[in-house]
């Protein structure tokens, strides 16, 4: 049994009564401190604590835990609650889960990114059901007069085995909001969980698949209207002129103007990335009605000059001009070759490249992408003298409400943000630009408003993954041995370089460089930003040399991990050599990786991002001239596996995505304007083409938890483009990589 201080980073723990009737209620701060009143502080300890949701427990037993994070399809919703509820030691039944709003007086990281909720939220959210379980065990001994050391819980009551006591957590709820919190508190040890690594269903499962309204597409308020809005067509084009006059004498139509959605003067902040920052607003009574008159519009568009943006994160240039794909190729193979920035060198590559019997050089390339979430973009406002009400589906909402809050020129704590369940984010949803114009469109008509986009407008505004390149060479001596290792890597309008991940670290002569272009194309995070194009281009780049050095690709693979481990290369190495080689082991045990199949064709590939480990080995067959993956193996090391069917449909999830993206994934523009409008163009996986059988094995440890919505679909590429190279004998360097297997089948007949 662990114990762990109740006093962190300078917070502290909020226990107020909640409840009319006699409850407890347990609320957490996760990185900004609660404010109690003045009596409230003289009985708290002298630091805040450090969490992040709240529980309510009623008198008749019933426990509600508020899951604070945006639920994009992660299962946060249900595993935050059950890390809670297992050590508040409640029966799982007898749990309510509420979606928290937008609060930063009581919650803070709102949001979905990174893979790091759950990794972040850990020691808190176990603290939080820990101490609850504390004051509820002091309130029964303190009653009954016997010791607290001999009370004990289980499953929402509490007992004292030698006089025969018992009672519900309801029963003591009012006595426990006077008892004091204690400076430390013990945790469960890992053997003694019983809802954390058991498989529970998805709390909202039902609503979904009983068509409830959970997404914000559902939302409707009486005397809501709708509204569209109406951006450039290209790239590197801004709003001139409109003539609204026959669009506004169309039936159910209340106006039509230009709305500005971010002051030209106004500091941005991360997310607050915007593709066209002046659009035309349709308001109307229905969708289709609002529809038929943006039809009608008469817009003028002109191009813009050279400008930049200066974030928190730094200032971006967006030049002028209108974009075209093959331009975008031709720029980034200039960069091939040429003195870039240096982001770490150890040894001397030169020399090793000089001096070695054999040097192997490839170039790889993707493209942008679209994100294309199944829901649409959308969001409610209602903006009045009194304040703001937003409803809908975001990714990063505490940070889009000070947006929010600069655009309208209204105070935070006049703003409510209410989540909706986001069907899809992926990254999408971090830049909610559209929530921000829908207030302004609210502001303008005094009316509550919904803000839909269409399938067009979402997937021509932006935002999109960055189009990369990387170059590879690898230079082994006489014996076949990696003596020299360099990566010259970037993109548009970002790098997509990770200079200290493997194989750094293990190659003694090692040179990371990368460069950017400038491009006036919107771009942002999609799931596992740079990781999803760089596994991709690292691991299939390893399988050629293991091939080039007649070495089995994952034994050549394990070697290289084996001198991470034992004699490491400099220290800025990210990774752990030994979970890294245990992923790949438990790949290769898992799918027999020796045993030989007739027409079957397979590839593996391993990758480390979002702080956990994954490794697949893919088997792909042909049909009738057709590839067809028949089963991914996936092996991932993610810590403690809080619910494990949860974490296998993540994984799962990420196979499908990934064989899709890998295979047709690609957004391309001409003269500025997006040539994919819809799925008709922007082709996706279809249910057969997705794998037969994905068997997902976790490493068991007793590592803390670490992120699972990510790391699973970077490795998928490169074990897609492994296979394919086994059965066709070609290997292919630019995704998406079904145009070259047609002409590869077309060169065949």
């Amino acid at each position: 049994m662990a114990t762990t201080r109740t006093s962190l980073n300078r917070r502290s723990f909020l226990k107020t009564s909640a409840l009319a009737g006699g409850g407890l209620m347990l609320s957490f701060s996760w990185l900004a401190g609660c404010k109690p009143s003045p009596e409230q502080a003289l009985s708290l300890p002298d630091e805040w604590f450090d969490l992040n949701g709240f529980i309510k427990i009623g008198n008749n037993g019933l426990v509600t835990i508020m899951s604070p994070n945006p639920e994009g399809g992660q299962n946060i919703k249900t595993a935050f609650p059950m890390i809670v509820a297992d050590e508040l030691d409640v029966d799982w039944k007898n749990v309510v889960v509420e979606q928290a709003p937008l609060d930063t007086e009581k919650y803070t990281r709102q949001f979905i990114g990174g893979s790091q909720a759950i990794r972040q939220g850990w020691k808190s959210l176990r603290m939080a059901g820990a101490t609850a379980r504390y004051v509820l065990k002091e309130a029964a001994a303190k009653a009954w007069g016997v010791p607290s050391g001999e009370i004990i819980t289980e499953a929402g009551l509490i007992y004292h085995k030698a006089s025969g006591k018992q009672a519900g957590y309801g029963e003591m709820a009012a006595a426990a909001v006077s008892i004091p919190v204690p400076e430390e508190v013990a945790l469960k040890a890992q053997k003694d969980f019983k809802i954390i690594g058991t498989s529970r269903k998805n709390v909202d499962a039902k609503k979904i698949v009983t068509g409830q309204p959970l997404f914000g597409i559902d939302h409707k308020k009486e005397g809501m209207l709708i509204a569209m809005v109406v951006h450039p067509p290209a790239f590197g084009l801004k709003l001139k002129s409109v003539d609204d006059s026959t669009a506004r004498a169309m039936p159910g139509i209340v106006d039509v103007f230009p709305i500005k959605n971010m002051q030209d003067d106004y500091q941005r902040q991360f997310f607050d990335t915007c593709a066209f920052t002046e659009l035309v607003a349709v308001v109307g009574k229905s969708t289709w009605e609002v529809m038929n008159a943006r039809k009608a519009l008469k817009v003028e568009w002109e191009p813009f000059s050279d400008y930049s943006e200066t974030r928190d994160n730094g200032t971006r240039l967006f030049p002028a001009g209108l974009e075209n794909s093959v331009g975008h190729r031709e720029q980034m193979a200039k960069k091939k070759g040429k003195t870039v920035k240096v982001l770490r060198k150890d040894g001397d590559p030169e020399k090793a490249f000089k001096t070695a019997a054999k040097v192997i050089e490839r170039t790889f390339t993707a493209p942008f992408l679209a994100h294309n979430c199944m829901e649409p973009m959308n969001f409610f406002a209602d903006v009045t003298a009194d304040g703001a009400t937003l409803v809908g589906p975001l990714q990063k909402p505490e940070f889009t409400e000070k947006t929010v809050a600069a655009r309208l020129g209204i105070p935070l704590e006049k703003i409510d943000i209410q989540m909706t369940r986001l069907g899809g984010g992926f990254g999408r949803r971090s830049y909610a630009h559209w929530m921000v114009e829908a207030a302004v469109i609210s502001d303008k008509v005094k009316a509550p408003v919904k803000l839909v986009y269409s399938r067009e407008d979402d997937m021509t505004s932006g935002i999109y993954r960055p189009t990369y390149q990387a170059t590879y060479r690898a230079a082994l001596d006489a014996e076949n041995n990696l003596i020299g290792f360099h990566v010259n890597g970037g993109g548009i309008p970002e790098s997509c370089i990770y200079a200290n991940r493997f194989p750094a670290g293990a190659v003694d002569n090692y040179l990371a460089e990368d460069w950017v272009l400038d491009s006036n194309i919107t771009t942002g995070s999609f799931r596992a930003p740079r990781s999803n194009f760089i596994a991709a281009a690292e691991q299939s780049f390893l399988d050629e040399v293991a091939e080039a050095a007649g070495k089995d690709p994952i034994d050549f693979r394990l070697e290289l991990l084996e001198r991470a481990k034992n004699t490491p290369v400099g220290d800025n190495n990210d990774y752990d050599a030994e979970r890294y080689a245990g992923v790949l082991q438990l790949a290769k045990e898992k799918s027999n990786w020796g045993e030989k199949k007739a027409g079957v064709h397979r590839g593996v590939s391993a990758y480390f991002c979002h702080n956990s480990y994954a490794a697949n080995v893919l088997d792909l067959v042909f049909e009738n001239g057709n590839a067809r993956v028949e089963k991914v193996t996936c092996a991932i090391d993610c810590g403690i596996v809080v619910n494990p069917d949860a974490a296998a449909n993540l994984a799962e999830g990420a196979t499908v995505d990934g064989v899709g993206t890998a295979m047709f994934g690609a957004f391309t523009f001409k003269d500025g304007v997006p040539e994919k409008t819809n799925f008709d163009k922007y082709r996706m996986i279809r249910t057969k083409e997705a794998p037969k059988v994905i068997d997902v094995h976790f490493v068991k440890n007793d590592i803390d938890p670490t992120g699972m919505g990510e790391p699973a679909y970077p490795p998928v590429f490169a074990a897609l483009a492994n296979a394919l190279y086994q059965a066709t004998g070609k290997r292919l360097y630019d995704q998406p990589f079904a145009p070259a297997l047609e002409e590869l089948s077309r060169s065949r007949i």
